[in-house]
């Protein structure tokens, strides 16, 4: 038979497993998020402690790899200026008519649904370092956004 034919095992042909990817930039955090990071590392270790499946504690160790590494490199971040936009900063903003309010968090915090958005996402970006009653621009649109309070 053919070498080509051959096959040596079925590891070879399984996908590969990337690690998980960690967000480009510094990690800021906020204490809420900093105490959220160290939680969720030390369930993975737990878990990977407790699991006897050799397949699933290297799934698991995969996860708190990435958790260990977000927990190590977070860093809380400063307190924004009174009344300016930061992380941290509840904000409550118009835009299309349309009252939103969020919370400026890092990205391992961050939860759309729970109004919670990344400092690095774009409404998040356009608002930080502004003050309540300015309009700033989004969406390549000037002035499309009013914000409204800064908590």
């Amino acid at each position: 038979m053919s070498v080509a034919f051959r096959r040596e095992g079925d590891d070879e042909h399984k996908e590969p497993e990337f690690e998980l990817p960690i967000p480009v930039g510094p990690n800021l955090v906020t204490e809420r998020g900093l105490a959220l990071i160290a939680a969720k590392e030390a369930a993975l270790k737990a878990a990977i402690a407790a699991e006897p499946d050799a397949d699933a504690r290297k799934k698991l160790a995969r996860g708190h790899r990435y958790w260990a590494t977000q927990h190590a490199t977070a860093q809380i971040a400063p307190p924004p200026q009174p009344d300016e936009a930061g992380i941290g900063s509840l904000v409550t903003v118009k835009r299309d008519g349309k009252t939103q309010r969020f919370r400026i968090v890092g990205h391992d915090e961050a939860d759309p649904a729970a109004e919670l958005l990344a400092f690095t996402a774009p409404l998040a970006r356009a608002v930080m370092g502004a003050m309540a009653g300015e309009l700033v621009d989004f969406g390549g649109r000037p002035e499309s956004v009013e914000i409204l309070s800064i908590a």
